[in-house]
């Protein structure tokens, strides 16, 4: 039910545009004119539309908010501040400052109230899709007729920034074939950029390209009509499309000179325009921070409505309970991250000697967890034969069957790498989304957002190097594992056979505060004899003896990783026979090998066997770190060519002859 703007409303709003401003102004930095624009939109969004309870942010039924367009971040912590979520005046005063919770642009786990870490524009419009994703498949999953335990909406406020990048036009337009109808967004139409109007460089009818997505599109011309706004709303809620509700705004309102101006966007105002400000606003002009008691009141009820709506929700679970026990049981190990008992036993087997590619071995063992893990979904962009990341007997999701665990992400890499951060965000899924190693590259803003946020997804990035052959050097990855594992809190694993993928798998379900990277061969490798070589497990360990040397304490390290294993193995050979005492270690993780203490770093690569070979069908950039400078690393500092794969590893020295040549010759030196 609509309710009329009331005087207090109007006190609420205009305290957030205080706030908006004081906060930037503090900090000598920041964004406070799409924040005040936002402010009635905020508080209508905080204090009666959404289903919350600001003492418990991690209630599994709320309505998810999330603040795309993240420099609006003041905007966000002055309503988390009035509306009871933990924030305290002190921190909006430590705004941007060392060590707060109110950081430049809002970051998940670090604020209570703040739904996933915005600034890169785009990601929040877009990672809202999996949200909302998220909460279909979870809904089709355990609700039943008189019993919807999961019944919630997502809701996003954005930019022209956010409609600018492309990865919100992948994103909506799955979003759209998707009919994802509790999905809405509220555009801030302010026709304004950093660089000026937007009539620069962002002309188009963004209303009608939404409609064209297969969208429900609004329009508000009033920002401070709130009546209009909640009315606008339930329409959207009540509408089986994704929503749009596109508001004029008119960024820094209502400052006398700084509204509509582009230096409103990122630069505080000053404090004669504040001072200015605030009085059309009715506020002190000399007062900072400025909250008075029946604003504060104000906002408790947010707090005794949201603790009434939870408790009904609690009595409804019961109930759903007592009917559906083993239901009610699931949904609550998935909500809580719990995995079943025994469901990493006895996956599946593999013979010994075949040759399978670990994409091939990868998808037989995503089924054989797929069987016991019904919380895993995921799919590919466009890829799945190729990907061998299809769930076999589950059907695709879409409108018509919201159960489906495949997911059809189109060539959408950057969406999906979004979507996949939205499912995991919303939490009770194990997300997976896959594609050639090589376009990890259009997917590298979300991927990088998932190891900020500290994300348990998994990609399956497949056909990943100069092995995938005769698709030539456009498709063959050679920067990308130096530039993956560039990236902090990533967990880049490159399995070297059937084995050791079984055991990464077992290593990425697991996960629990990193996403983890599946780098997998399109060509054959044989099937390791673990009998005789080191235990796959050793993978957990990131680095592990796989060959030990034979006549002695070695002499030689041979270092590989993925394929390239094999490669060593056989070098490993030819040395063996010559008398050279020669290690293999298979290092298919940097990351969990330099988590490992010093004394097991030392037990693999002893610092007194200088004579150090890295094999790698990529660039050689950070294996020194490695081999040292004694070592040598066999590598590709270029990109490959068009041949079959056999052909490109004999033309670029990637041979067991090679690297055995490679470590005569540091034995020599």
């Amino acid at each position: 039910m609509s309710t009329p703007e009331t005087r207090l409303d109007s006190l609420c709003i205009n305290v957030i545009r205080g706030l908006a401003m004081d906060g930037p102004q503090k900090a000598d930095s920041g964004h406070p004119g799409a924040a005040m624009a936002l402010a009635p939109l905020g508080w209508v969004m905080f204090s009666r539309v959404l289903r919350h309870n600001p003492h418990n942010p991690a209630w599994v039924d709320r309505d998810r908010f999330v603040l795309s367009c993240g420099h609006a971040s003041m905007l966000l912590y002055s309503l988390l501040h009035l509306t009871g979520y933990g924030v305290s005046l002190d921190d909006l005063k430590s705004f941007r400052q060392w060590d707060s919770i109110t950081p430049g642009h809002p970051e998940h786990c670090m604020t209570p109230g703040v739904e996933m870490t915005t600034g890169p524009l785009g990601q929040g419009l877009s990672s809202a899709v999996g949200m909302a994703l998220a909460e279909r498949y979870l809904a089709a999953r355990f609700n039943r007729p008189g019993h919807e335990v999961v019944d919630h909406f997502t809701y996003v406020f954005c930019s022209d920034g956010d409609l600018m990048e492309g990865v919100t036009s992948e994103a909506a337009s799955l979003a759209g074939t998707q009919r994802l109808g509790k999905l809405i967004a509220v555009y801030d139409d302010n026709h304004i950029t950093i660089a000026g109007s937007t009539d620069l460089s962002f002309t188009e009818d963004r209303e009608a390209r939404y409609r064209a997505y297969g969208w429900h599109v609004q329009r508000l011309e009033d920002p401070n009509d709130l009546q209009a706004f909640e009315q606008a709303l339930a329409e959207a809620r009540r509408d089986p499309r994704p929503s749009l509700l596109a508001v004029r705004t008119h960024i820094a309102w209502p400052a006398p000179n700084a509204q509509d101006t582009a230096e409103a966007h990122g630069t505080p105002l000053g404090h004669a325009e504040i001072a200015a400000t605030k009085e059309i606003l009715g506020l002190p002009a000399d007062q900072t921070f400025y909250v008075p008691d029946e604003v504060r009141e104000q906002g408790m009820r947010v707090v005794d409505h949201g603790h009434e709506l939870e408790e009904l929700w609690n009595q409804a679970f019961e109930a759903y309970r007592q009917d559906f026990p083993e239901l009610a049981a699931e949904f609550e190990d998935w909500m809580d991250g719990r995995l079943p008992t025994g469901w990493d036993r006895e996956l599946v087997q593999f013979e010994v000697g075949k040759s399978v590619a670990t994409r091939v071995s990868s998808g037989k063992v995503l089924n054989a967890l797929a069987r016991r893990l019904p919380n895993m979904i995921g799919g590919s962009a466009d890829l799945e034969p190729s990907t061998k990341t299809l769930i076999e007997g589950a059907a695709s999701q879409t409108a018509q069957h919201p159960e489906g665990r495949n997911i059809h992400f189109g060539i959408r890499e950057h969406a999906m790498g979004a979507v996949v951060n939205g499912l995991a965000l919303h939490g009770g899924l194990i997300p997976y989304g896959a594609t050639f190693l090589v376009f990890s590259d259009y997917m590298r803003g979300s991927v990088r957002l998932a190891a900020v946020m500290g994300l348990p997804v998994v990609y399956v990035w497949t056909h990943d190097s100069i092995g995938l052959g005769e698709d030539g050097p456009t498709h063959q990855p050679v920067e990308h594992l130096a530039a993956l594992r560039a990236i902090p809190n990533l967990t880049v694993l490159r399995p070297c056979d059937a084995a050791e993928v079984l055991e990464a798998w077992k290593h990425a379900v697991r996960s629990e505060d990193r996403p983890v990277a599946l780098a997998l061969t399109r060509q054959n490798v044989p099937t390791l004899d673990r009998t005789t070589l080191g235990a796959a497990a050793g993978l957990h360990k990131g680095a592990y003896i796989l060959a030990e040397a034979e006549g002695g304490d070695p002499k030689v390290l041979l270092l590989g990783t993925g394929s390239e294993v094999h490669l060593c193995l056989e070098a490993r050979a030819l040395l063996q026979q010559e008398g050279t005492p020669t290690r293999v270690v298979s290092m298919p993780s940097w990351e969990l090998f330099e988590e490992q203490d010093e004394s097991y770093r030392q037990k693999v690569l002893p610092s007194g066997v200088r004579a150090r070979v890295a094999v790698e069908a990529g660039v050689s950039l950070g294996w020194h770190r490695w081999v040292g400078d004694h070592g040598e690393v066999v590598a590709l500092d270029r990109f490959g060519a068009s041949a079959p794969y056999q052909t490109l590893y004999e033309k670029f020295g990637l041979t067991g002859e090679n690297i055995a040549r490679r470590a005569r010759a540091l034995l020599q030196a």
